[in-house]
């Protein structure tokens, strides 16, 4: 049964809102990873995910549905989009397999937002970030920046 370690501080971003949510000095004394997040930004726009400052070496495919029809595209290190409506925020997880192995690194995303009852959104993603150095940080980010109150936990995952 796998036992799930918060390793990184809760992540709350303040009244000014901030550019990025970022993980560091990651441990590399785990299995896995997994990041649950509650994001809002200024606009309603995609989050981006950098490992070791890395904004190369990424690929990915994505499925989305906005509760009347269903799209796909390739975007890399895209995982998913931030919510711009008032008192309502994105809440997803990113879940790294194997992100202290040689091998490059899989990531998988689900993610849900409502626009106030307006209409309700899910994002599933999946990709790869090919490299074979270890992740020791991780920062998701928005161009127009998160709002207050948007907030991140990190987890390592072992194997009992």
């Amino acid at each position: 049964m796998p036992t799930f370690t918060q390793i990184g501080t809760a992540q709350v971003v303040g009244s000014g809102g901030a550019a990025s949510i970022d993980f560091t000095s990651i441990p590399a004394t785990y299995t896995d990873l997994c990041v649950l997040y509650s994001l809002r930004g200024n606009t309603l726009e995609g989050v981006y995910v950098q490992f070791n400052s890395s904004t190369s070496n990424f690929s990915g495919r994505y499925i989305f549905t906005d509760s009347s029809s269903v799209s796909s595209a390739s975007l890399a290190r895209y995982i998913g989009s931030i919510n711009s409506s008032a008192s309502t925020f994105t809440n997803g997880s990113l879940y790294i397999a194997n992100y202290a192995g040689t091998d490059n690194k899989s990531f998988s995303v689900d993610e849900v937002y409502d626009q106030n009852a307006t209409a309700g959104y899910l994002n599933l993603i999946s990709g790869v970030w090919s490299s074979s150095s270890a992740i020791t940080s991780i920062k998701l980010e928005a161009s127009a920046g998160l709002t207050q109150h948007s907030t991140a936990y990190l987890y390592g995952i072992s194997n009992a």
